[in-house]
């Protein structure tokens, strides 16, 4: 369900974002509806995505989540609404892949120690 986390290097790349910190038990209700505001601003734009969204954290609280819902994109994204302009900094990431819908992330983790996430089996 989950590919074997790697550590890769990520080249700065210039994104379309949302900023979101909330609650956690918010994340269910926030994350959809950020992600698809962020592709629909791209459309109106005329922009295409130049891979796949992805979050960027920017501290671990167990209780609320301090991120990013961003796109990366070929172009220049014109803020509208809570879509601002973005860059992903250069660094070097684990990055993994998670199969299946945003309902079942949860279960991607069994056995894996993340502090403040549920470990469901």
């Amino acid at each position: 369900m989950i590919d074997v986390p790697t550590a890769v290097d990520s080249p700065a790349q210039a994104t379309a974002m949302i900023a979101l910190n909330i609650a956690r038990a918010e994340i269910r209700s926030c994350m959809g509806p950020a992600i698809q505001e962020v592709f629909a601003v791209l459309g109106a734009q005329g922009l295409r995505p130049a891979g796949p969204w992805f979050c960027y954290h920017h501290r671990l609280d167990p209780a609320r989540f301090d991120f990013e819902v961003s796109v990366p994109v070929n172009g220049a994204v014109t803020a509208s609404g809570r879509v601002q302009p973005g860059m992903r900094p250069v660094a070097t990431v684990a990055r993994t892949v998670m199969h299946g819908g945003y309902e079942q992330l949860h279960a991607a983790w069994p056995g894996r120690s993340m502090p403040g996430w549920p470990n469901k089996a």
